[in-house]
Formats: C-alpha cells, sequence, structure tokens
C-alpha cells in the first residue's frame, strides 16, 4: 500500500487560473476570486465550485450564507499545512470548494476512520435488506469458531459495538494492542484482546469492533464489504469509490482506509442530512440514519472538547457534539478528515487532509486539531436562520 506524501509548505494544485494566481502568491482551489485584492482583504482565496454534473453550484448568499464568514473560513484554510480540500454545501448545494496542499478535485483521499460511518450505514442497510435481522444480535453468533473464556463477550450485541460500548479496549493505549491491529487477523482477537469494561456500560473507541462488523456484513451478506457497498450505497448514490484496504483475510477493512474525493465524501454527508433519500430513492433507511446520529455517549472519548466543539459524544459510529448553538454530527478520520453536518442549518462541511497513516502523535494530532478548530469555529460564527 502506497504511503501518501507528506507536502511541504506551498505546494498545491489548482484550476486553470493557477498562473495568475501564483503570480499573486494565493493557495486556491477552483475558479475564480470572489473579493478584490484590496486592504480589507489582503489574502482573498477563490472557492467558486467548479460546474459539473455531479453537484448542483450556487453561492453562500444565494443559499443564505454570509461570505464575509466563507471568505474567513478559506483564508484560514490556505493557512493549514496539511490540508487537501474544504468543501462547504448548504440546502443542498455545493457552494464552496477550494483545493490545498496536495489536493485536487479528482483526488481520491484515505478517509482513516470516517469510513466507520460508512460501515455503519452498511450495517443499517443490510438490516434492512434482511442479511441481519436485529442490532440486539449477538457478535458470537456469526463467529462460530470463535470459543471465549470470559462469559462477558458471549453478551456483547451489535448495538453495543455501533456504540463502541462493547468494552474492548482503545488499541492505541497498549503496544501489544495495536500489534494485533496491524496483524490482520481480526476473528481470533474476539478472544485474545481482554474487555476492560462490561459490555454496554463504557464507551471505549476500539477499530477492531469496526473491523468485526465489517466482517459480519460480509459473512451474512456473502460478498465483501466494498462490493456490497458499490451495489447498495455507492452506486445509487452515483459514486466511485477508490481504493478500500483489506485485512489478511481479504475483508475490506470496516474501521478505515475507504478512499473518496471530497464532492463523493459530501454526497454521504448530504445523504444523513436527507434522511437516507437521494434522488428520491431511499438508499439507508430514515430510522437508522436518525438512530445513528442520536448520542449514546457523552463526554467519555478520549477528547472531551476541540476548538469550538462541546460535549462530544457517540451515535452509532458518528461523532457529535455542539458549537455553539449548533448540534453536529460528524464522520471523523484521524488526519483530519471530516464529514461534519449541521442539520439546522441544512449544511455539510467536508475536509480532507494529509491522512498521517501510522503516525499517531503528537504532530500529527496537531494539525488534525487545526482542521477541526477551523470547522468548528466556522460553525460557532454562522448566525440563526
Amino acid at each position: 500500500m502506497t504511503k501518501d506524501k507528506y507536502p511541504t509548505k506551498g505546494e498545491w494544485r489548482s484550476g486553470p487560473l493557477a498562473s495568475m494566481l501564483l503570480a499573486l502568491s494565493i493557495l486556491v482551489g477552483c475558479g475564480s476570486p470572489t473579493k478584490d485584492l484590496d486592504a480589507a482583504h489582503p489574502a482573498a482565496i477563490a472557492y467558486t465550485p467548479l460546474s459539473r454534473d455531479d453537484w448542483a453550484v450556487s453561492t453562500p448568499a444565494e443559499q443564505g450564507l454570509d461570505p464575509d464568514l466563507v471568505d474567513e473560513l478559506y483564508r484560514d484554510a490556505a493557512d493549514l499545512d496539511t490540508l487537501y480540500s474544504l468543501l462547504v454545501v448548504k440546502n443542498g448545494t455545493l457552494v464552496a470548494e477550494g483545493y490545498f496542499n496536495k489536493g485536487s478535485v479528482d483526488q481520491k483521499d484515505r478517509l482513516q476512520s470516517a469510513t466507520k460511518s460508512y460501515t455503519s450505514a452498511l450495517v443499517g442497510i443490510a438490516l434492512e435488506q434482511g442479511c441481519l435481522s436485529s442490532v440486539d444480535q449477538k457478535l458470537l453468533d456469526f463467529f462460530p469458531e470463535i470459543q471465549v473464556t470470559d462469559p462477558r463477550k458471549e453478551q456483547i450485541t451489535l448495538r453495543n459495538m455501533l456504540e463502541m460500548r462493547a468494552g474492548y479496549p482503545n488499541e492505541e493505549t497498549d503496544q501489544a494492542l495495536w500489534d494485533g491491529l496491524l496483524s490482520g487477523r481480526y476473528p481470533p482477537l474476539i478472544e485474545a484482546f481482554p474487555l476492560v469494561s462490561d459490555p454496554g456500560t463504557r464507551f471505549h473507541y476500539s477499530n477492531l469492533t469496526s473491523d468485526w462488523l465489517g466482517i459480519i456484513v460480509d459473512r451474512e451478506c456473502g460478498k465483501s464489504l466494498k462490493a456490497y457497498a458499490e451495489e447498495h450505497l455507492f452506486s445509487p448514490l452515483d459514486v466511485e469509490p477508490g481504493e478500500w484496504g483489506q485485512d489478511a483475510e481479504g475483508h475490506n477493512n470496516g474501521c478505515g482506509d475507504l478512499h473518496l474525493t471530497a464532492r463523493d465524501a459530501a454526497k454521504f454527508g448530504q445523504l444523513y442530512l436527507d434522511e437516507g433519500l437521494y434522488k428520491g430513492n431511499q438508499i439507508v433507511p430514515a430510522d437508522w440514519v436518525r438512530d445513528s446520529l442520536q448520542t449514546y455517549s457523552v463526554k467519555e472519548a478520549f477528547v472531551k472538547r476541540v476548538g469550538r466543539f462541546r460535549e462530544i459524544g457517540y451515535g452509532y459510529h458518528w461523532w457529535s457534539a455542539r458549537a455553539g448553538k449548533y448540534k453536529v454530527n460528524f464522520a471523523w478520520g484521524h488526519g483530519g478528515q471530516l464529514i461534519v453536518l449541521v442539520d439546522e442549518l441544512d449544511l455539510v462541511v467536508v475536509t480532507t487532509s494529509y491522512p498521517f497513516w501510522l503516525e499517531h502523535n503528537d504532530q500529527s494530532w496537531k494539525h488534525e486539531k487545526a482542521i477541526l478548530t477551523m470547522v468548528s469555529e466556522f460553525i460557532h460564527s454562522l448566525p440563526s436562520e
């Protein structure tokens, strides 16, 4: 698997106006600048969306967003060294789009753990189609080859797993756990990894839990997670996915490694704002969307607040928080991969970035936190409608 190249300061890609804008030393996305380069706006950033068949496009003003706030958002984005893309969707139309550093409109970026929200959607679809019967089915029902010595594991349900309340530990807390995750052989770890709390009682962020969910959909629906998604999620959304990483046994990783363009990631966000409906077709069951975006754990995660995001919580593989007066839900991946929903404003904000693949350290968190802070401050600044 090819490792992403870390962008150096000042590297960027853009549209046909690149030569002119380079002369002005401006980091840009697509289209033409929206403001003159005057004293009040010394670093205007182009964010006019490209006109393509996949999205209806508009302007912030036409959709009720303050253009000055969007200008500020994109000026902040231009200062971030690892950001690849920033998209804003309002009322179902793409109103702002920019690419930075190594990013481009057709680039399929590694979404890291934002993939988990896609895995959750596929569980909901599998339930609707009858591959699965209930979120109260037991984990071990799907792994008859596994014998456990801890009887508590016999009680773990799909619901517990979706809520990250199965009791399995965060792999980053212990090198042996991390090595197990990297082994790529996941079913035996159901027994090998210890529980750190009783099922259903505490939140613990476990990548393996998501991997097991992906394997369950694979086994019960009779095809790989990616093939199932292509048939029932991606194709109906007019999305062409890139690579989706696999474990040692050929299962697509339920916890991460899905590659998509920022525009296609935004479609998934809009799908959830529209309660699973796309072009008149119910892609994800509406009740599953509503259940997924509930908050089942709050202030139990490894981070309690970041930027303007407060009361950080978790649903069915979706994060939640408050940004000022707004509740937000978001798919969140390492490095700053975000699909952020603000239902009250019919707003989606998407970022992709350098994924810091297998790099978990202070530097990666610094850049990830900067992206989260930028998005949260933008949402916090928006007036009520």
